[in-house]
């Protein structure tokens, strides 16, 4: 008898654990897709959600140049030093502050037609990787387009700067933090009505100071 009753509790503590997972990200929800992505899964291993603090995914491919611009932006990179399509990638997700990085689909067409057009030639090889660098030809078109380049790396270092100032990093590292003490506090078996209004009233508290913070 002791035993079955052992495993009836730890069957409603599990029970209670998992109402309380699913409403926590039925509160993260609705504050938007971000939040929820972010704040609303990954509890630590006890929920077995799996994940935490959501990426970029594939945000961070979404398209910033145009075809000519891009090709534009790739004869600049090309032309301080011999570069291959995935140094290329790497750079460019430099430039941005890790908030854009082109795909190789598009790269690796585009490296494909400049190197038809005569504006790159293939250097060396690293392996299997072509290493470019720019001809008299592509060196004659950048420079009748290098305020195009220009303009075109000012975007990317825009993005870097907003990336800057608007990480969510910290606030992240703090939702984790309060995820893992709501967890361990409401999810304990016999939790008391008084304890989750407690707990409540610590969080709107919080939400009133977040209100007053100046921008």
């Amino acid at each position: 008898m002791r035993h079955s009753s052992h495993k009836h509790g730890e069957h409603r503590h599990s029970g209670h654990r998992g109402d309380f997972a699913r409403g926590f990200e039925k509160f993260a929800a609705g504050f938007g897709g971000d939040f929820a992505r972010n704040f609303g899964s990954g509890f630590p291993g006890a929920f077995g959600s799996g994940g935490g603090p959501g990426g970029r995914g594939s945000g961070r491919r979404r398209r910033l140049f145009d075809q000519a611009e891009l090709q534009t932006l790739l004869l600049s990179l090309i032309a301080e030093q011999p570069r291959h399509g995935y140094d290329l990638i790497k750079e460019i997700e430099t430039l941005s502050g890790g908030e854009y990085a082109p795909s190789p689909g598009v790269v690796y067409p585009a490296l494909t037609f400049m190197e038809e057009q005569g504006l790159i030639v293939a250097a060396q090889m690293e392996g299997s990787r072509k290493a470019y660098t720019v001809t008299e030809e592509g060196q004659r078109q950048l420079a009748e387009q290098g305020e195009t380049a220009t303009v075109l790396r000012a975007r990317l270092e825009a993005l870097a700067q907003v990336r800057e100032k608007t990480d969510p990093a910290p606030v992240r590292r703090a939702m984790h933090s309060m995820k893992t003490a709501l967890f361990d506090r409401l999810s304990a078996e016999g939790v008391s009505r008084e304890t989750v209004l407690a707990v409540a009233e610590i969080i709107d508290e919080a939400a009133r100071k977040i209100e007053r913070v100046e921008a």
